[in-house]
């Protein structure tokens, strides 16, 4: 099998406002059928950096090219093959669900059916309901719709599962991986790590507009078990017993350099049952929240000049 084609890339990318470098030579790529999740804390960039790749935004140096076209050169080609979802926003108060989607559907010339997808993002019991009156996640839901009407070949998700409930977030999820499946090459920027987790192929992380790191869940993660319990433990005394290094990462929770197993799990019973102390939570293996905090909170020690870089405001599609 051969490599599969790359639909966005980043080379190099700069933008500054002013004196400030909000986005710091960051490449990036993204292949047909992945999923990309760009992670970092208020003020890395982001937000800067999607905007440019959508064609929002001109580079100050480096390159962008999505479908292998020019956002700002290309930007009437490439918008007919391209969805955006923003976190909020992006459709008139009094108008319905159903009437959007209607109305988008003739920007394009092979939409998806509205009633379709009015069905599949679970909207068709608010489909004659004003836009202000819709709940948060029935709106998140209705700008995914909005995003996926003109079956585009690139998505840029904004927040897409921000104040979304349970039920909601389980469509949302399922729809990204259908589009995955299907070809459709997708950035995803988010605060809930978890999100990322689920249905990220890749994870780039960028802190004061530069790239920290990227690669895989797997890549990303480590390993070890990790559990609860009450704080300040004796891991001197609980390693000797497991045979292996114990810390306590924070209060109360611990980390052992050791792969799971039913031996490594029943000495650790064991040992906290003979000093009354009460197992909380076990877990094998690191979590993408524990690779970031850990990455974020390093590189928030060293000195920068870099300033928040600004929040989009009043964008259209």
């Amino acid at each position: 099998m051969g490599a599969v084609p790359v639909a966005i890339a980043s080379d190099q990318l700069v933008v500054r406002y002013g004196d400030v470098v909000a986005v710091d030579q960051l490449s990036l790529h993204v292949a047909e059928g992945e999923v990309l999740a760009l992670l970092g804390p208020n003020g890395a960039g982001k937000t800067s950096a999607v905007e440019t790749m959508e064609g929002y935004r001109s580079p100050d140096a480096g390159q962008v090219r999505v479908l292998g076209l020019d956002p700002i050169a290309d930007h009437a080609k490439l918008v007919r093959q391209m969805g955006v979802m923003l976190q909020q926003g992006g459709v008139y108060p009094v108008m319905t669900p159903r009437q959007a989607l209607r109305l988008f559907a003739g920007y394009y010339p092979d939409p998806v059916p509205p009633d379709s997808l009015l069905e599949r993002l679970g909207l068709d019991h608010v489909a004659s309901t004003p836009w202000r009156r819709l709940s948060g996640g029935e709106q998140q839901r209705l700008s995914l719709s909005l995003a996926l009407i003109g079956r585009p070949s690139v998505l840029f998700l904004d927040e897409p599962t921000a104040g979304v409930d349970l039920h909601g977030r389980a469509a949302i999820r399922e729809v990204i991986q259908e589009q995955a499946a299907s070809g459709v090459a997708i950035v995803l920027t988010t605060h809930e790590l978890a999100e990322a987790e689920a249905v990220a192929d890749r994870v780039a992380i960028i802190h004061r507009g530069r790239l920290a790191i990227e690669g895989s869940l797997a890549e990303l993660v480590g390993g070890g078990v990790r559990f609860s319990a009450p704080a300040d433990l004796d891991t001197t005394s609980l390693g000797q017993a497991l045979g292996t290094s114990v810390v306590e990462a924070t209060p109360g929770h611990y980390v052992i350099d050791a792969d799971a197993s039913p031996t490594l799990v029943a000495a650790l019973g064991s040992w906290l049952a003979e000093r009354g102390a009460t197992l909380d939570q076990l877990r094998s293996g690191a979590t993408l929240e524990d690779t970031y905090v850990a990455i974020v909170g390093e590189l928030a020690q060293v000195p920068s000049e870099s300033a928040p870089d600004p929040r989009r405001r009043g964008r259209r599609r």
